[in-house]
């Protein structure tokens, strides 16, 4: 069966794979090498789990090492997510716990780092008195000083946001690392005002890392036996770089092409687009570069223009539906997912029957599935009333889900009989007889070994013999040793 990954209370989301609150340890050092121990749970979207990497490279270097046991911890920090209200209980309920261990372990310091700590950092050090850091994500460079203050007795916080702060000299920790597959950070901040959105607020303005540094940062983790990189950014398709060395402005789809560059068999993913940014350019690029992978992930929101308009999407029904057209044209056996919410403010029966209607249009092969919550802060809180009662949320929820569920399955049985190059990532979670590793189009294949010398970071060409609604299953009919 397809994971369907829910917090129980406000979203669904139809993958395979979650990593939510994982706790991270990086393996890139001896084990003695650090006096202290710090340990981190991220929680939320993807740029929260590459910029945990940012963290365990500056504690490092402050003499720091990564554990996973908590209770060994001098140091636990919270990378937080305020998308939702469900992760921000989540987050609440992990501090007090935290703060019971501190009760044991005299000196250990817990902080909260990212979304959260811009929007809640009174609260959380005064009212509550559940932290000893609030750290915002700009500020990670400021993390040493402000340990010592901790440490020291102070309470410590800074959450200023910056105009030009991308870390793109700051080598990541691969934490808990496959040693396959990395997510490499292009820029920061989000322009797009959406009106239910959080980030502009908790991320600042959009600004972009070097397009060489970038580069540089890719070629290092190929050379070190990585074989994907996910290139990362609230809106990728914006990534605008002025080289003033060579007087040339970098676009994305450039950018695509110089990191597809760097090996043939390193492969490009890419996340996330902003419908109204993607450009013929970036799909032409995918089509010539045999390694830039076929998926787009395309969020919606809504089928709705109506609610399009509440929401400041900046796009209609019909537009996305020809933006959908576009890339089927350019890219014929594209993958496309897709984010949904449902009930957000003033929303109706026919709004929600026109999202059931643009899910069926562009056949996601999977999607990121919510009910509407309130944030503070944001544009919808101040401007709609949030106005469609929960039960009726959470049952259109559970259409779009079940009409996810349906067009996932579909989807998967349309590959049944075709080959597919696949990166291999590991054992198969079920028996280690199987490899389990993904397509270009982002879709989880499990296959026997058999008699294939065969190691995780090759490819594999695999027919696929049958399906779940979120796993091929495959046999090899060609191996690369590379």
């Amino acid at each position: 069966m397809l994971d369907v990954v829910t917090d129980k209370a406000d979203s669904y989301r139809v993958h395979n794979e979650t990593r939510q609150g994982e706790a991270y340890a990086p393996f890139a050092h001896e084990p003695n090498q650090f006096k202290k121990r710090f340990y981190i749970e991220s929680y939320g979207c993807a740029m929260n789990f590459a910029d945990s990497e940012i963290v365990a490279s500056i504690l490092n270097n402050e003499g720091f090492g990564a554990t996973k046991i908590v209770e060994e911890a001098d140091l636990i920090f919270i990378n937080t997510c305020s998308i939702r209200e469900k992760a921000e209980l989540t987050i609440r309920k992990r501090l007090t716990e935290f703060r019971q261990l501190k009760k044991q372990k005299k000196g250990m310091l817990v902080g909260v780092l990212g979304c959260m700590a811009e929007l809640l950092k009174s609260k959380l050090l005064e009212e509550e008195k559940l932290v000893d850091l609030v750290v915002g994500p700009d500020a990670y460079r400021s993390l040493p000083a402000l340990v010592r203050e901790a440490e020291g007795g102070q309470k410590a916080v800074n959450v200023l946001l910056s105009r030009d702060e991308t870390y793109g000299d700051i080598s990541p920790v691969r934490l808990n690392s496959n040693g396959v597959s990395a997510f490499v950070s292009i820029m920061r901040g989000c322009n797009n005002m959406c009106s239910f959105c959080v980030v502009p607020f908790t991320r600042g303005r959009e600004r972009s890392r070097s397009a060489d540094s970038i580069v540089a940062e890719c070629t290092d983790l190929f050379e070190k036996g990585y074989r994907e990189v996910t290139l990362l950014g609230q809106n990728v398709d914006s990534y605008y770089f002025l080289d003033e060395e060579n007087d040339i402005t970098v676009t994305f789809a450039m950018l695509l092409e110089k990191v597809a560059l760097v090996s043939p068999l390193l492969r490009v993913r890419f996340s996330t687009s902003h419908p109204k940014d993607i450009t013929d350019d970036v799909l032409h690029t995918i089509v010539k570069y045999e390694n830039i992978c076929n998926y787009i992930h395309l969020p919606v929101q809504s089928g709705s223009t109506r609610v399009l308009q509440l929401m400041n999407r900046t796009y209609t029904r019909e537009w996305y539906m020809g933006k959908v057209d576009r890339i089927k044209q350019i890219i014929p056996d594209c993958g496309i997912s897709g984010d949904i919410i449902t009930g957000f403010c003033t929303e109706e029966e026919q709004d929600h029957q026109d999202t059931l209607s643009i899910m069926e249009y562009s056949k996601y092969d999977y999607a990121y599935m919510y009910f509407y919550s309130e944030r503070p802060g944001t544009l919808a809180q101040k401007r709609y009333t949030d106005d469609v009662p929960l039960e009726v949320k959470k049952g259109r929820l559970y259409e779009v889900v079940e009409l996810q569920n349906r067009l996932s399955l579909e989807s998967n049985k349309r590959d049944i009989g075709k080959m597919f190059k696949i990166l291999i990532e590991g054992d198969s979670k079920k028996s280690d007889q199987d490899w389990a590793g993904r397509s270009s189009h982002g879709k989880v294949f499990v296959f026997p070994k058999e008699h294939y010398n065969l190691k995780k970071g090759e490819y594999a060409m695999v027919q696929a013999t049958d399906c779940t609604q979120g796993t091929l299953l495959g046999k090899i009919v060609i191996s690369w040793a590379k």
